[in-house]
């Protein structure tokens, strides 16, 4: 599918496929051709044949195919030998002579004895002359074919092309850029295979084992560690070191050691000079937290006993509390990744880059909230991505079939062709315009290019008048005509009714459409809309990605994807490098379902007085996660092992499915039982897994069943068993068994646009395993949450990535109501989560989740009905001081000491947290303010919301948080009033309070001096609850005529308290008066 082919619409139900704005003149992709000579490993061409007219052999002892070219480049300035035997390249007829070829006798060319490029012309032309057409198109003469080994003689070596790595892959196929010269070809697996038969009556020297080039390169070799060690040694002090990752063995004895003992990323643990007193204040609070409560529960107040069981239930249920969300965090760790070692292995200047490729997700319903502009910069920025772009493939996702997004983006593709170019040529960041030319830096900063300011402005003055166009569709789309929205070409919107509409898919670029202005290809950008009708339950937000991975495995299948949010912009270009770093490492992508980066937020008021940043979670909760099992997937910014989204088990080692220390010394080691106990394999999922990138099926293969596989395969899943789990497309089931991405060898182009149309139909999941064990799970209006749970429960593990420059993005609803409200969606998931089949307490033990991870889980599905308990301790200093009673007895000094020493504790774990994550104290108090704040109001809503929706069966709308832009400036969103009644409990306790203080002040002074000190305790209590209130407490009042909050608040406190002691001391009153007047009850 051609990024000029039009829009295309359809229902498979239907049997309706609709092409839109479709140019015939246009000619479509090509089918693949088989190839009936052998392919060249390197560049992917045919070997051709020889000056004789034979097959053209490069090596006589491996026979591994190369072509003339690539044999004549490697012999002038590679390494002179074969990539996959190491064996040196002997001279051929019509071969040039060069260094170390005159011990060889056997050759005499005496034409092209000193002719190199005669020579190598002549051999290219009778390369030319005996090769067949294949797909991938002749490289330019002038254009030098890429080193096997980049010159460099290292011991052990994989060159880019052997069979192992040169993997059977289609990274460009039917909508891809696939007719470039030396990209990664597909062999056919029909074709012979070459078999290297080593003769045992040879020395092994004449197999490059032992001779003399062998041994330079083990010279050379070594000469390269010590030079890393050095430099690794030197960039990590004494005592700062990390913990390597990336160096077990594979098993495979020629994997390239340097590779192996430079790993692409390394764990930086926590000094043990700030996690070991960390640790050890943790034992001791708990010690301290089960005397504390062992007194409260045996020391009752007898005249406020129902304060007293109040006090104590609230104070259990906190402590459980604690422990959840403490202990996870008991071993957190730090990652950094090394992207030149990245480069090195997969992406080597001047060779086809080996780099996996990549899905994008962006996805969007409401354009009115969601505005284009956003939206448009999130699409911008992904195109702009530093990454191959024939590996890069964009899908947006509108859920809400709008005009004025499929419009917008017309308008984005456009002006990408502009935008990309000049991102890549000035290397600049943030690659989202909006941002980057209102960021206030100095931009000339590290420029070097005399024409950098010239074009900086006129790119400016293009983005401006980019706007201009996308604020025009805007207020076009504010009045919807009576007759629906209308083409440019007079065809009506397929998407006119957003609840009753075909499914629609357009290409805008990608493949032999949408160059740049340089004439470079641009990264393809997909628009899809899923098929809705009536009667069919579309599961929201999950029900769109799970579309958009079956339309993406259709037309360009990457091995990884990546989702976002449409205002969740890429502020770091390289962050698909970060991620890759762990996804193709060795040792750990065959068991890393998704790299979750961190979120970051633009946008938030100077002190985030609603602690939108949520630091503390991200800076802290996920680092400790880190260290277990991995982090929780958080909805956007994370990147996704397809094979782990299809429902796959991981690629597990002996030690990863070894019992804990702590498992071990309880139930001892499960070695002894793993022949016959079978729980930990899961047999509805446990698929035969393969190193090798081959299908397991192709098309014809699955479409004529498993007939014809031997007995191994045969094992696999049947041609039903399939469709049930994965739905009726012979193509994207075939697309499933590729491992390492590509479209399938023997897909018909013709058919993809039907079948992506058939994919994203409405009907597609019904019988299937959607929602339930693949993709994006249902159930759950927090379905990031579920569907990274279902990952970890079948033992697959995730990294936390933290780039120094953050990777992504977004914006964050500074408004209390719209802040409340998105809290609200939240916690409601939750609460689904938990009376829900898939709850951590009692879903998933088979022996993959470690006990932690679950201690994690547990809290997030958990933490909303910490809400009763909070709110009903909140109240009780109110209760306290209008009844002048306490939830304490009268206490000794002993017991005192506990009380002392359990506040000690709470702050020192506090101050050690804070001090080995680096946050900050005040990001740390205003976490602490807005748990108060969301536990008396949003999660108490969503505790009986969840109930509803349960028992009776009440059904609540998912609200799409607003993501406007602060356009007048000074946070004018944040000083909004919105009412909503998620403001009413907090507001309540705020009042309660502030009335209790005041009766306990005037208690106190009516009563004499013998009164003020219980009533400080109690004053203590109410003021620590109306701190936690106060920025909930500056939101109500909005900003008024600029009056600081805490004036209003005080002035009306003591005010109040000034008026008691006037009535008081009454001094307008003489004292006969006083004697006389002043008389008993009976008087």
């Amino acid at each position: 599918m051609e990024a000029n082919a039009g829009m295309v619409a359809g229902s498979h139900k239907r049997n309706e496929l609709v092409r839109i704005r479709h140019d015939s003149s246009d000619s479509g992709p090509k089918p693949l051709k088989n190839l009936n000579g052998q392919i060249c490993q390197i560049c992917g061409d045919n070997v051709g044949i020889s000056a004789t007219g034979d097959v053209f052999v490069a090596c006589n002892e491996c026979g591994f195919p190369v072509c003339r070219p690539c044999y004549e480049y490697e012999r002038k300035d590679g390494n002179q030998s074969c990539p996959q035997c190491k064996t040196r390249y002997k001279r051929q007829r019509g071969s040039a002579r060069v260094d170390g070829d005159e011990d060889e006798d056997d050759v005499d060319d005496l034409e092209n004895e000193f002719n190199y490029v005669q020579g190598n012309a002549k051999a290219s032309r009778q390369w030319e002359e005996g090769s067949d057409l294949s797909l991938s198109s002749r490289r330019d003469p002038q254009q030098p074919i890429p080193l096997l080994t980049n010159g460099q003689t290292v011991s052990g070596e994989i060159p880019c092309a052997t069979p192992d790595t040169q993997s059977v892959r289609t990274t460009s196929g039917p909508l891809g850029p696939g007719d470039k010269a030396h990209s990664l070809h597909y062999t056919d697996p029909r074709q012979p295979v070459p078999v290297r038969i080593v003769d045992p009556s040879k020395d092994l020297n004449s197999y490059g084992l032992g001779n003399v080039d062998w041994k330079e390169r083990v010279e050379g070799w070594k000469l390269k560690q010590e030079k890393n060690m050095v430099q690794m040694t030197g960039k990590y002090p004494e005592g700062k070191g990390g913990d390597i990752e990336g160096t077990g063995s594979n098993g495979e004895e020629l994997q390239m050691v340097d590779d192996a003992r430079q790993p692409m990323s390394r764990i930086v643990p926590i000094s043990s000079t700030q996690i070991t007193p960390y640790r050890v204040v943790i034992i001791l609070r708990l010690i301290i937290l089960g005397f504390f409560l062992q007194y409260r529960v045996t020391h009752p107040v007898k005249d406020a006993y129902p304060l007293w069981m109040t006090s104590v239930i609230c104070e259990i249920w906190f402590a459980f509390s604690w422990l959840l969300d403490q202990f996870p965090k008991w071993s957190p760790i730090n990652r950094e990744t090394y992207l030149e070692r990245l480069a090195l292995r997969y992406d080597r200047e001047g060779e086809p880059s080996q780099l996996d490729p990549v899905d994008v997700f962006v996805s969007t319903v409401d354009p009115l909230k969601e505005p284009p502009l956003i939206t448009a910069n999130t699409v911008l920025s992904i195109l702009a991505v530093d990454y191959p772009v024939d590996k890069v493939s964009c899908y947006v996702s509108d859920d809400g079939s709008a005009m004025l997004t499929f419009e917008a983006l017309s308008e984005t593709a456009e002006f990408a062709k502009k935008w990309v170019p000049f991102c890549k040529k000035h290397n600049i960041e943030p690659r989202a315009p909006e941002f980057y030319f209102s960021q206030k830096i100095d931009y000339l900063k590290d420029k070097i290019q005399p024409s950098f300011v010239k074009e900086r402005r006129a790119m400016k003055r293009e983005y401006e008048e980019f706007k201009i166009r996308i604020n025009a569709l805007v207020a076009k789309a504010q009045k919807v005509p009576e007759e629906g929205w209308t083409m440019q070409d007079g065809t009506p919107w397929p998407g006119n009714n957003p609840r009753d509409h075909p499914g629609m898919i357009q290409v805008f670029l990608g493949h032999s459409g949408g160059l740049d202005t340089d004439g470079n290809e641009l990264p393809r950008l997909v628009y899809v809309s899923r098929e809705k009708r009536p009667g069919f339950q579309h599961h929201k937000k999950a029900g769109a990605m799970n579309a958009l991975i079956r339309v993406s495995a259709v037309l360009t299948n990457g091995a990884y994807l990546l989702n976002v949010d449409c205002d969740h912009y890429f502020n770091n270009s390289k962050a698909l490098k970060e991620a890759m770093c762990f996804m193709m490492d060795p040792a750990y992508g065959k068991k890393t379902c998704y790299v979750q980066f961190p979120q970051r937020f633009d946008g938030i008021d100077l002190h985030d007085r609603y602690a939108n940043r949520n630091i503390v979670f991200f800076d802290i909760n996920m680092k400790g996660q880190d260290g277990i099992q991995g982090p929780v997937y958080v909805g956007t910014g994370c990147c996704f092992n397809r094979q782990a989204l299809y429902g796959y088990d991981p690629v597990l080692t002996e030690e990863d499915l070894e019992p804990n220390i702590i498992v071990k010394s309880c139930w001892g080691s499960r070695k002894k039982g793993r022949g016959g106990n079978k729980k930990y394999i899961d047999k509805k999922r446990a698929v035969k897994r393969t190193e090798s990138t081959i299908p397991i099926f192709n098309m014809e293969d699955i479409e004529e069943g498993v007939e014809g596989y031997d007995d191994e395969r045969s094992l696999l899943m049947s041609q039903k068993s399939l469709e049930k789990r994965f739905g009726q497309s012979p193509v994207f089931i075939a697309a499933t068994f590729m491992e390492q991405g590509g479209i399938p060898p023997s897909t018909n182009p013709a058919t993809l646009l039907k079948e992506a149309i058939h994919v994203i139909s409405c009907g597609y999941e019904d019988k299937t395993e959607w929602g339930k064990e693949i993709g994006w799970i249902y159930g759950s209006v927090t379905e990031d949450i579920l569907t990274g749970f279902k990952m970890h429960a079948r033992g697959w593990i995730s990294i936390y990535c933290m780039p120094p420059r953050p990777a992504f993005k977004g914006s964050a609803p500074i408004n209390l109501s719209d802040r409340l409200n998105q809290v609200l969606r939240w916690a409601l998931g939750s609460i689904e989560i938990f009376m829900s089949r898939h709850c951590p307490l009692w879903y998933g033990y088979n022996g993959k989740l470690k006990g932690l991870q679950r201690l994690a889980y547990i809290n997030t599905v958990v933490y909303p009905f910490t809400s009763i308990p909070l709110l009903a301790y909140c109240t009780l200093p109110a209760f306290c001081l209008i009844t002048n009673k306490f939830i304490i007895p009268e206490i000794s000094n002993f017991a005192s000491m506990w009380f002392i020493l359990l506040f000690v504790s709470i702050f020192t774990t506090a101050i050690l947290e804070l001090r080995w994550s680096g946050v900050g104290i005040e990001d740390w108090w205003r976490n602490e303010q807005f748990w108060v704040i969301g536990g008396t109001s949003a999660h108490l809503f969503a505790v009986f919301q969840g109930l509803l929706k349960v028992l009776a069966g009440i059904d609540t709308n998912f609200t799409v948080t607003s993501k406007a832009n602060d356009e007048d400036g000074d946070f004018q969103e944040l000083y909004i009033f919105k009412w909503t009644s998620l403001l009413i409990p907090p507001t309540t306790v705020l009042i309660v309070n502030l009335v209790g203080i005041v009766a306990g002040v005037s208690f106190a002074i009516n009563s004499g001096y013998q009164s003020w000190g219980p009533l400080f305790g109690k004053l203590f209590f109410a003021i620590w609850v109306i701190a936690h209130l106060y920025p909930f407490l500056k939101g109500l009042l909005g900003r008024q005529n600029r009056t600081p909050t805490i004036v209003i608040v005080w002035s009306i406190l003591l005010a109040s308290i000034f008026s008691l002691l006037w009535v008081r001391i009454d001094p307008f009153t003489t004292d006969s008066s006083k004697s006389n007047g002043q008389c008993g009850i009976n008087c």
